[in-house]
Formats: structure tokens, sequence, C-alpha cells
């Protein structure tokens, strides 16, 4: 099976829903496969009016969505009465377009390219039965106040794409659609060309419709469009007309090109949609045209580079009215032009909800696109037998009325989705399977990954944890790197965390469901504000601290590692014509040449380099470095005092001359040597505060000449000085910048009073890679910003569709 790619393709690779009977997509495939019809029949005491209506009987039905008056305000950062003035249509649409921002596995306070809005929503019935008779407004046009203004802006149509944009830091087009029925559709052929044009990278599609009241019922009258009976019966014999509901849906959209460069994970691909309108050919405003509807399906057709023959199932409009079904079937077989008889499915999802309105576009396409995804074919609902002016035998469509397995021969699934509004603005979208994922190989993965979950909350993040627990227990352990990378680079990352290291989707679980169990007692209702930024210390330790193969894990794994230490090393072997990686990390159990100055010092300084130059790449950068003993020309190149060439002459000549004191030897002429490497290096003012271990305090221009590195050598240190200088300048972690943790242990007993986190880079007798994943975790956790996308460049990672934020919603409500 294989399709070509071509530049025109659509990827669609995050979705969110709200429709009835269903709070998410999985929710809502289950309902699909299982048949289930999401009309609410409601009693005479659940109804919201009483009144009466002569010309027509009563129908107490209709497709509702649970907890419109429900909103995170916090979240979102609304007001109280912001939250409670703004349309419910406005509020699930924004959580609906953030949840498939991170479907899609992208956070958009970090995303570096532009994601358009392209969005409709239906008319305000909150604004008329709820807002307007419970505010006394003195200027009746909304502008003659800021609340008059609030109001206008959190009601109005004109403004749902825009506070999308603003609430979410999107930055390409924010265009309001309003096309009646057809509105999310539309939307979706927009984004389409919105991204094909290069207006932007990414585009969020779609559209909300909340009723309220929602129990009210409706009234029906025979020749109109609403069923007897309160069920769709699409192409029915029996149909007399559908449904109207609530709903909302949302689809992310990216080039299918650069969606497969990036590692998106994809549900399905848009191959070309259409639009048009049915003009005045036709009996009236509100009446379907059988030319407009077939011309726009030609046009999509004809857009895709499809053969019709090779569609296998088409999403109807099915508003399963006895006019309109009929008008479909025909615009359908006359667009398909195909002598070929009864090949493709069809269906609507209307027949499980009803007409959702300005979002019934976007709920037939949802569907097709789960549909695609899981390959199956979910059933028609309420199907005996064909309206009598519909001629399936003589068609290329049957009409599909019960779950089953989607079998191609040999093609791409593809499908059709259509939605016509009143007024005669036709779209039609066709769609094909995604792609397989060819996965390139890249750097080796390690056993042991970094997993990372946040919220605002405490209860949010418990809520969080358990989501993950649920979904991840199912997957398979070869995903967990990419349940990992997924979740950490593809989520804005808030004050409440949790880092967890792992090894596998069982391991995780696991500790996830004691993390659920601990914290379950002991969640507090507060809301946490935004964190302080961390100061960090860089500690760098001296000679005596180094062991036989330190940091080798990090030197086989990490590439920016292993570049430092490789780039000293040649330094070595160019001034003492050794190999310097050998004796660091040398077999040989009897060698001990890593235990003599001029080799030890020379290792330390590579090592210290190489360690800070991977912190910061994960962006962990110091605010304060103080070294003890070597530690200090680590830390005066890494504050940029001088070169690391430089540097490494310093170690080198430090070496020689501390070897020659051990051993005895006449030094004045080691001192003279010592004294010329000085003068010959360049010497800059430090770029990061540095705390001297000659002086004990802060200190600025005297480090950058000669005499303070002579005296260096030859002065006893004041290492606790600098460390109470470091007590006193707000620091809260302290990072080791060497093989042990002997820094971290006097300081942490000589500030046994300060809040402060205490981290190793190394640790002797542990696996490299594990010590640092634990202290990036604990670094995660404590609020530092880790560097996601780096931390995961080189490997071979893909997006995966995982839970999204688990909204701590609460009543907002007027009236």
């Amino acid at each position: 099976m294989s399709s070509s790619i071509r530049d025109a393709d659509i990827a669609i690779i995050g979705m969110a829903c709200r429709f009835p009977g269903a709070t998410n997509l999985a929710t809502f495939w289950r309902n699909l496969c299982e048949g289930i019809e999401s009309i609410s029949f409601f009693e005479n005491e659940q109804l919201s009016t009483k009144d009466s209506f002569s010309d027509g009987s009563l129908v107490q039905a209709g497709a509702t969505l649970d907890d419109v008056e429900l909103f995170d305000a916090n979240f979102f950062n609304y007001s109280t009465q912001d939250a409670e003035i703004t349309d419910p249509q406005h509020r699930f649409f924004l959580e609906c377009s953030w949840e498939a921002i991170e479907d899609a596995g992208y956070n958009p306070y970090s995303y570096k390219g532009l994601i358009g809005v392209y969005a409709g929503v239906g008319l305000n019935t909150y604004l008329i039965n709820n807002i307007l008779p419970n505010h006394e407004l003195k200027h009746k046009n909304f502008l003659g106040s800021i609340l008059n203004l609030k109001m206008m802006i959190g009601n109005d149509k004109d403004y749902l794409p825009t506070q999308v944009s603003y609430k979410l830091n999107l930055r390409g087009p924010s265009v309001n659609v309003q096309t009646a029925c057809s509105t999310s559709l539309v939307a979706v052929h927009i984004a389409c060309q919105s991204i094909l044009n290069g207006e932007c990278d990414m585009a969020l599609a779609g559209a909300a419709n909340i009723i309220v009241p929602q129990k009210t019922g409706y009234y029906y009258q025979e020749g109109m469009m609403f069923s007897p009976d309160g069920h769709c019966r699409t192409f029915d014999s029996e149909a007399q007309g559908t449904v109207f509901g609530s709903g909302v849906g949302v689809v992310l959209l990216k080039s299918l090109q650069k969606a497969i460069e990036d590692g998106d994970s994809v549900y399905a691909v848009i191959k070309g949609t259409a639009i048009n309108n049915d003009g005045a050919m036709k009996v009236g405003y509100t009446t379907p045209s059988v030319e407009g509807q077939a011309s726009v399906i030609q046009e999509a057709l004809a857009v895709s580079e499809i053969n019709s023959e090779t569609i296998s199932y088409v999403e109807a409009h099915g508003t399963a009215t006895p006019l309109g079904d009929p008008i479909e079937v025909a615009a359908l077989t006359q667009a398909f032009n195909s002598s070929k008889r009864s090949y493709c499915a069809i269906g609507s999802v209307k027949t499980n909800f009803g007409h959702l309105g300005w979002a019934a576009g976007i709920a037939g396409l949802i569907k097709t696109v789960l549909s695609l995804q899981h390959k199956q074919i979910p059933p028609s609902l309420h199907y005996k037998k064909p309206n009598p002016r519909i001629d399936f035998d003589n068609s290329p469509f049957y009409m599909n009325t019960e779950l089953k397995d989607w079998i191609t021969s040999g093609i791409q699934r593809r499908a059709g989705v259509s939605a016509f509004g009143i007024g005669g603005t036709n779209a039609h979208a066709v769609l094909e399977e995604a792609p397989k994922r060819v996965v390139e190989k890249k750097i080796k993965d390690l056993p042991y990954h970094l997993l990372t979950l946040s919220a605002k909350t405490q209860q949010g993040l418990l809520e969080l944890a358990n989501r993950y627990k649920d979904v991840v227990t199912s997957m398979p352990d070869n995903e967990i790197q990419n349940i990992c990378f997924t979740s950490n680079v593809g989520r804005n990352h808030f004050n409440q965390r949790l880092a967890i290291m792992t090894s596998s989707c069982n391991d995780v679980c696991e500790k996830l469901e004691n993390y659920v169990e601990l914290k379950s007692k002991q969640i507090s209702t507060t809301i946490d504000s935004k964190p302080k930024d961390k100061k960090i210390a860089f500690l760098f330790s001296g000679e005596g601290t180094q062991y036989f193969g330190m940091g080798r894990q990090l030197y086989e794994t990490q590439p920016v590692f292993r570049k430092t230490m490789d780039q000293c090393n040649a330094l070595f072997k160019e001034i003492r014509k050794m190999d310097l990686l050998d004796i660091i990390y040398s077999t040989d159990t009897h060698d001990t040449r890593l235990n003599s100055n001029e080799f030890l010092q020379p290792a330390l300084y590579s090592l210290q380099l190489a360690l800070v130059n991977l912190w910061k790449y994960y962006g962990i950068k110091p605010d304060f470095i103080l070294g003890d003993g070597l530690g200090e020309c680590a830390a005066a190149c890494v504050s940029g005092v001088f070169s690391l060439a430089d540097g490494f002459k310093i170690v080198i000549q430090r070496a020689i001359l501390m070897q020659s004191l051990l051993e005895n030897i006449e030094i004045d002429f080691m001192l003279q040597d010592f004294k010329k490497t000085l003068n010959n290096i360049i010497f800059l003012p430090p770029r990061i505060k540095i705390i001297s271990s000659v002086t004990g305090l802060l200190i600025d221009k005297d480090i950058t000449t000669p005499e303070y590195w002579h005296r260096y050598i030859q002065t006893s240190l004041k290492f606790r000085e600098g460390i109470d200088i470091l007590g006193s300048s707000e620091i809260s972690v302290f990072i080791e910048i060497g093989p042990k943790q002997i820094l971290l242990e006097l300081a942490q007993q000589w500030l046994s009073n300060l809040n402060a986190i205490w981290i190793p880079s190394l640790c002797e007798g542990k696996n490299d890679w594990e010590v640092m994943l634990t202290s990036l975790g604990e670094l995660y956790v404590h609020g530092c910003q880790i560097d996601w996308n780096l931390f995961h460049k080189g490997y071979s990672r893909q997006t995966i569709h995982l839970p999204t934020y688990p909204f701590q919603r609460q009543r907002y409500w007027v009236g």
C-alpha cells in the first residue's frame, strides 16, 4: 500500500472535542463503535422552559453537553467576572484549542513557528438568555463602559479566534469563519489554504455550538427539518428531520512533509478541500442544490488528484430530511461519476447525536479521521431501508449499519467528508490514512529516560499522573522514549512538577501509581504563585576527587561532553605528546597514572569543562561560580577569564609544579616557567560572577592579572569564606562540577540553615546517566528550566498522542 506525498498534502496532527456523550476523543470513538445514540430525552420537570406552541408539538429531546457552566478560569488567567460573562462556546473552544495543540505534542508558548486560528461559533444563546436578563446595561451598544466592552468581547462571534490567539500566544492569522452549518469544515479548508500559502506553519480549525439553556426540547412541525421523535434517521425511509445539539471540535493542521520531518504523529492526511456556493439556481435560500454539492465534491477530488473509485467511505452531511438526503446522494453519485456499484460505504455522525450546527462539519471530520486511524468504519444508526427517492443500487454507495474492519484492495484508505450550510455554502474534504511512520536511526538510546509532568495545581498534577498511568499501561515498552520526549518537549511546564526516571512503561506506571497513592493524601487546594527564578552556583572541586573511568558513560553517549573531552585531549597531546583519555579511561587495574598530579589535574580540568558544557546544553547555567584548588582554573575558564586552551596551559604548568613539590625537586626555575606561562595568557573580565578562593570574596578585574594566578599557586585558599558569600547571595541550587560530592557535603554542613538543593554531576560507583537524570529531575521539580529540545536532540524521537491537561473546572455562570 503506497501513496505519494505531495506538497499540497496537509496532516491532521492534533484533535480535541466535546460532543454529546463524549468529553474526549477516546470516548467519542467508543460511542461510535458501540453504536451509542447520545440524544437526551427530558422529563417534564427537567425542561428549562414551560412555554407552549400552538402550531407544533413539543419533542422533549436534545443533544447536550455536560458541565457547560464549568471552566478553568485560573488556567487561562481569567478573572471571576470575565469568566462568568464569557460565552461557554468561547470557553469550550479555548479549552479544546489547548488540548489539540498538546495532543499534537506542542507547547504553544515555546513553539517558534506561526500558528493560525480559523474558527466559527453558533448563535450566542447564553448572552440572550442569561447575561442580558441579569445585567442592567446602561449602554445597549456595549461600548459605554468597561463591563459592557468585556461582555462584547466575551460573547460576540468576532472575538472567538482572536481570544484563542491571545490566550495561547498564537501569532499566525486569526480569522472568524461563519457559513452556518458548514462553518467548521469551511474553517478547515481556509486553514489548509493558509498553510499552503505560507501564512502559518500550523493552524487550528473548528467551531463551537452550545445551546443555552440545553434542556428545552423543540417543536416539531410537519415538513420542517426537525425530527418528530428525537431520532435522526439519515437516508432512511422514515427520516423526517434532525435533532439540533451542542458540540465543539478542533483540529491542528500542518504540512504533511513538515510533519514527517518533525516526527509528528499524523492522524490522517487531507489530500484536498473545496468550497463553493449554490447561488440562486434552486427552489429557495434554505434548499440544498444537487449541482452546487456535486460541483464542490468534484473540485475537491480534482484538487486531491484522487480517483473517486479509490474512496471507500463518505461521511455525509446527512440531515435526515426527506428532501435533503436524496439531493445529497444524487450529488455524490454525479460527482463520483463511476460505473462501479456499492463499493463505497456512506454514513453520518448525525445519527449518533443529531446536528451540531456550526460544529457539524468538524464532528464528521473527526469521526472520519478516527475511522482512518483505527481502520474501522462505525455504524450509522436507525437505518432500515432507503428513502424511496434514493437509488443506492445504481450508485457507488451503500449504507454502513454495523462496525466493520476497513479493508481495501492494496490502496490507501480514503474518505470524503461533506458539510453544507443553510444559505448554500458547501464544503468537501478528501482524506487519506496517514503514511507509515519511518524511524530514523540516530544516537543509540540509553536504558534510562526521564518523564516530566506538571500542572498549575497539586490536584491537577495528581489527575494528570492518573491519566498517564491509565494510558501508558497499555503501551509497549519501546514507546517509553517517545512518551518521555512528547511529555518533556510537547507540554508547557507549570509550577507543580513531577519527574520520574524510568526504563519501561511498566516501571513508569508503577512509579506513577505510587506517586498518586502518596500524594492523594496530601493534596492542597491552594494555587502556588509563579516561582522565583532559581539562582544557581557551580562548585568546582579540586584534587583528590578523581577516580578511574570518571564520566566514561557520558563520554560514550553524550556528544557535547565528548566534544569537550576530545578538544582537551588534543591540547594535551600537543603539549605532552600523550593521550589523556587513555589514562582517564584505562582498563588496566594496575595503571596508577591518574593519581599523579601531572595527569590528574589536566584530567579534572577537562572533565569539569565537559560537565559544564553538558549542563549548559541542557539549559542549566550558573549565576555564581566558585572553585576549590584546581577547580578555580576551570571556574575562571567557564567565567570567560581565559580560553580553554590558555587555561589548559596554566593547569599543565601547575600540575608539573605541584608534582615537583611532592618529589622534593628544586622549584625556582619551575616557578619561572609558570610565570612565563601566565605572562602569555590573554585575560578578560569574568562574564559570570566568580568568587575567589584566594580572597574568599567576589572578584572582578583582579582575577585578570598574572599576579593573581601567581599568588593563587602559593596561597592557602579560602573556600569556606567563598561558601559563606554564596550563602548570603540567595543561591537556591548548588551543583558540584566534578567527579564526586565532596564540596556539596561541606557546603551543606556549613550552610545547614539554607533552603537549597544540592545536585551532583557524577558519583563514584553509580551509573553516570542515572546520576545525571536524577539530578536533572531534581532541578526540574524545583523549578529550573530545562532545554528539553536539546536534551532529546540527536535521538530517534517521535511525538505520540498522550493525555492532555486536566482542567480544574469551577462554576462560572450568570443566571
